[in-house]
C-alpha cells in the first residue's frame, strides 16, 4: 500500500501531477486545490489513496491528510465516485467541511456532476461523521474550562476540529471573534489567525 509519494513534480497538468520518486514517475489524480499548491520541478509530498479495479489502477494524491480524509469520506457515500469527489474538493477541504457542517447544498452542487439530491445525501450521511451540528467539544485543560461559545461557535469549532486542529488551538484562534458572526466567517477568522501565528 502506498501511503505517500515524495519527490520533484515532473509533470503538472489539469487533474494530474506526476511525482518523480527516485527515477520512477507516479501519476496522481489531483484536485485543483492540490494542483494550485504544486510547482513544476519543485519538491512535493502527496498523500495517496489507491483505487484498484479490474481494468484500472489509479492513484489519487492530496496535499494534506485533511483533504485525503474528506475524499475518503465523500467516496463512502453511495453515488459519489472519484471524479465527483475531486470536483467537490476543488475549493479545498475547508470549504467542503463548512458546506457539510452548515448544510450548504449550493456549495456542493457547484461541483460538476453533483445534483441537489446527491448534495443532500452527502450532507445527511457525513454531517454526523464530521462532528454534527450539536457536537459538544471539550475545551477544558489544566483545570481551566473555557466558556462555551455562543451562536455559531460550536459549528465553527466542529468544522475546525474536522480539519485537524486541536481544541486548544481553536480556542486561541477564535479569541476576539465576533460572537454574532456566521459559521463561515468564524472559520475564516480562525484560519487567518492560525496562518498569521504560524
Amino acid at each position: 500500500m502506498l501511503y505517500y509519494v515524495s519527490g520533484a513534480v515532473a509533470v503538472l497538468e489539469p487533474g494530474l501531477a506526476v511525482i518523480d520518486c527516485g527515477g520512477v514517475g507516479y501519476g496522481c489524480r489531483v484536485t485543483p486545490y492540490t494542483a494550485g499548491q504544486l510547482k513544476l520541478n519543485q519538491p512535493a509530498k502527496l498523500y495517496i489513496t489507491e483505487s484498484i479495479r479490474e481494468d484500472a489502477y489509479d492513484l489519487y494524491g492530496f496535499i494534506s491528510r485533511e483533504e485525503q480524509h474528506c475524499y475518503n469520506l465523500l467516496t463512502s457515500v453511495s453515488g459519489v465516485g472519484p471524479k465527483a469527489a475531486l470536483a467537490i474538493l476543488a475549493a479545498g477541504p475547508q470549504n467542503f467541511t463548512l458546506a457539510v457542517m452548515t448544510g450548504d447544498e449550493k456549495l456542493l452542487t457547484a461541483a460538476q456532476g453533483v445534483g441537489k439530491k446527491l448534495a443532500q445525501r452527502i450532507i445527511l450521511e457525513l454531517k454526523d461523521k464530521m462532528g454534527g451540528a450539536s457536537a459538544e467539544l471539550d475545551f477544558s485543560g489544566g483545570g481551566f474550562s473555557a466558556p462555551a461559545p455562543q451562536g455559531n461557535g460550536p459549528l465553527a469549532q466542529a468544522a475546525l476540529q474536522e480539519l485537524g486542529y486541536s481544541p486548544s488551538e481553536i480556542a486561541v484562534a477564535l479569541k476576539g471573534a465576533d460572537p454574532n458572526a456566521s459559521t463561515e466567517e468564524l472559520v475564516r477568522f480562525a484560519l487567518r489567525a492560525m496562518v498569521l501565528k504560524g
